[in-house]
C-alpha cells in the first residue's frame, strides 16, 4: 500500500540529534515514501552522522538561513538531489542566552533581533528560496510552540514564535495563489536540545502530564513528526494559514 508521502520530495531543516522533532519527521516521511533532503548549519559532520541513523541516509546540504548568498544558491544546490520540492519543513529556532530564562526586560535589541530573524523571518526566507522548486504548489510546514500566552522562561523566544505565527498567515495569503500551503504544528514540550535552554521545563512537563486529555510523553517526538508529515501530504488540501496542535490536547483545557 503506498505511503502517505509516496513519490514526494521533501526538504527538512533542523535535524541536529535523533531526539529532535525534525529527525522524527524525516524518519516518518521516509517510512511514508518520501525522498528527503536535509539541511544543516555549523555542525554538518554531526548532522551527517545523525542522518545515517535514518532508514535511508539522505543527502545533507549546508544552509544558514541568515546568509542571503546561501539562500540564493539553495535551489540550484537542491537540484543536485531533487527535480522539485513537494514539501518543506521549517524546524529552525534560536535565541541568544539573554533572551531566555530570567530578565525579559534586560535583553538587548541585537539579541532580540537575532531571535526574531532566525526563528521567524527565516520562514519567509526559506519559502522564497524554495519557491522556484515548487511551481506546482506544495506544503510548507513550521514547528511552533503556542505563542498565545507567556511561558515561564520562554521570554523573547515566545515573542519570536508569535512573529512566526503571524508570518505563517501572511505567507499563506501570498503563496496560496500558487498552490502552496503554509501551516504550523504547535508541539507540546519535548526533551530536545532546544528545550534545554528554556527555564522551568520541569513545571511545563508536569503541567502537560497532569492536564493533557490524551496524556503527553516528553520523550517521544514521533507524534509531532507524524502530524508534520500529515500536513506535508496532500490530505489537507484546503488547509493553510493554520496552527495544528500536537500537544495531547493541552491547549484546549485552559490555563
Amino acid at each position: 500500500m503506498p505511503g502517505l508521502l509516496a513519490g514526494k520530495q521533501v526538504l527538512i531543516t533542523g535535524v541536529l540529534t535523533d531526539s529532535s522533532i525534525a529527525f522524527h519527521a524525516a524518519k516518518v516521511a521516509q517510512q511514508q515514501g518520501a525522498r528527503v533532503v536535509l539541511t544543516g548549519y555549523g555542525r554538518l559532520s554531526l548532522v551527517r552522522r545523525i542522518a545515517n541513523r535514518l532508514p535511508d541516509p539522505p543527502p545533507v546540504i549546508e544552509l544558514d538561513v541568515t546568509d542571503q548568498t546561501m539562500l540564493d544558491d539553495l535551489a540550484p544546490r537542491l537540484r543536485d538531489h531533487v527535480d522539485r520540492l513537494d514539501g518543506v519543513l521549517h524546524s529552525i529556532a534560536y535565541a541568544p542566552p539573554s533572551c531566555l530564562g530570567e530578565g525579559f526586560l534586560d535583553a538587548p535589541w541585537p539579541d532580540v533581533a537575532t531571535a526574531v530573524e532566525v526563528s521567524a523571518y527565516s520562514l519567509k526566507s526559506l519559502a522564497v528560496a524554495c519557491r522556484p522548486l515548487m511551481p506546482a504548489g506544495g506544503s510548507i510546514v513550521g514547528v511552533d510552540f503556542d505563542a498565545g500566552v507567556s511561558w515561564p522562561g520562554y521570554n523573547w523566544m515566545g515573542v519570536a514564535k508569535a512573529a512566526l505565527e503571524s508570518t505563517t498567515r501572511y505567507l499563506a495569503r501570498e503563496l496560496g495563489p500558487g498552490g502552496i500551503r503554509v501551516n504550523l504544528v504547535a508541539a507540546g514540550p519535548l526533551r530536545t536540545v532546544a528545550a534545554r535552554s528554556i527555564g522551568g521545563p520541569d513545571d511545563l512537563e508536569t503541567a502537560w502530564r497532569d492536564r493533557a486529555p490524551l496524556g503527553w510523553d516528553t520523550t517521544d517526538p514521533e507524534p509531532v513528526g507524524r502530524t508534520l508529515c500529515a500536513l506535508l501530504s496532500d490530505w489537507l488540501p484546503a488547509t493553510t494559514g493554520a496552527i495544528l496542535h500536537a500537544d495531547g490536547g493541552f491547549h484546549s483545557t485552559g490555563r
